[in-house]
Order: structure tokens, then C-alpha cells, then sequence
């Protein structure tokens, strides 16, 4: 298990306006990344090191958005205003978190510009909507090579996450191998008892460090 990507909801400039934005703070540029059929979304991709990727993702007018876990958590991050929404790890075999969470993964989609069709299964996006400190769990249907993180040289690295919650939630739930398993990171436990959820995140960019 490892982390895969971490995801940023539009604000009231939607798509192009927060896509640019955060280009500017990161000096990178993002990628097109199509939409997802089935969660009513789609998303502008940022390739980073270590096999990595930041999405800018904004809910559209769709009715599988009403439907999905994932819609609805984008539509309820952008409508408080736009900002981070949650993390991602993935893991090469689903059948141990399946049989933790006690349900199945669903199937997911993307259809890139260039008509390549990214497939993968997901779990605990519901959960992730309910305590948005918690990830989502993501087994990839493709060759590592067309990773989203490998769709552009990157030349930005995470390196840190700053969450309000509780590790011990996060152990209890994805179980402790889990959670030392994402230690190529920092993981900043802040604010127990405040709304949990990804406050920040830190880069580091050609250019110098980078909170955001």
C-alpha cells in the first residue's frame, strides 16, 4: 500500500481558474485528464516524483454526480468554497481491504484526451465523505506505464501532508502495516478535534518549497 494521489476540488473559479492557480504557486503546468463516466467528474492531472500525482477535480453537470460517493464529495468540497478533498493509496491486491471494509470495490474509468481508457476498482469513497481525514483505496487495471503519473516528466515531489484527525483512526481503519506503509511521506497529525480533513500540503518545486 502505497500513497497514489491527492485531490483538490475547484473553488467559485472553476476548473480553468483554480487549474491555473495552483500552476502558479507550484511553477508546473497540468494536464488534461478527461472525465470519469461514472462519478460525473472530471479532472486537470499533475504528474509528480516517486510515481505520484496531484488532481484538480471539478463535478459536472451529470446525473451519475448525484449518485456517486465521489461526485457528491467533490460537489459538497466545492460548493464550502474549493480546497483539498481527500487522498488516495493504492495497493496491488483489493481482496484484504475489501474483506476489511466488508463490501466490494466498484469499477472505475477514465477516457484520456488521446482515447487511452484508464480502468481501475476503488473502495471507501463513501467513507472518505463522511471523515474526510480517511483515504481512498485504488487497485489500478493498466500497465504502470500509463500511470497518470507518468503521462509528463515531473519535476515536483510531495513531501508532506498536514491532516486534521487522529492516526489511530486511520490505523483502525486501514489496519497498522497499512499505515507504516505510506511512510515514503510526511504524514502532520494536527487539530484531534477539529473537522478532519487534508489542511495542506507541501511540494517541493524547482523553485523552493511550496505550502499549500
Amino acid at each position: 500500500m502505497r500513497l497514489d494521489h491527492v485531490s483538490f476540488a475547484v473553488g467559485q473559479h472553476g476548473l480553468d481558474g483554480t487549474t491555473e492557480e495552483l500552476g502558479q504557486l507550484l511553477g508546473a503546468s497540468f494536464i488534461d485528464g478527461g472525465a470519469h463516466p461514472r462519478f460525473g467528474t472530471r479532472n486537470m492531472i499533475l504528474p509528480l516524483k516517486n510515481s505520484q500525482y496531484l488532481e484538480i477535480v471539478e463535478v459536472l453537470d451529470h446525473p451519475a454526480a448525484d449518485k456517486a460517493a465521489f461526485g457528491q464529495a467533490v460537489r459538497q468540497r466545492s460548493d464550502a468554497g474549493g480546497g483539498w478533498l481527500g487522498w488516495c493509496v493504492s495497493v496491488d491486491d483489493m481482496t484484504e481491504v475489501e474483506h476489511r471494509m466488508g463490501r466490494h470495490a466498484v469499477p472505475g474509468n477514465r477516457r484520456r484526451p488521446d482515447g487511452f481508457n484508464l480502468e481501475w476498482r476503488q473502495i471507501g469513497t463513501s467513507g472518505m465523505k463522511a471523515d474526510p481525514q480517511l483515504p481512498f483505496v485504488i487497485s489500478w487495471d493498466i500497465d504502470a506505464a500509463e500511470h497518470p503519473s507518468q503521462i509528463a516528466p515531473a519535476e515536483v515531489t510531495l513531501t508532506a501532508l498536514e491532516i486534521a484527525g487522529d492516526p489511530q483512526r486511520l490505523a483502525d481503519y486501514l489496519g497498522e502495516p497499512a499505515v507504516e506503509a505510506l511512510d515514503d511521506i510526511e504524514v502532520r497529525w494536527v487539530a484531534p478535534h477539529g473537522t478532519p480533513g487534508i489542511l495542506a500540503a507541501q511540494f517541493t518545486t524547482p523553485a523552493g518549497d511550496v505550502r499549500i
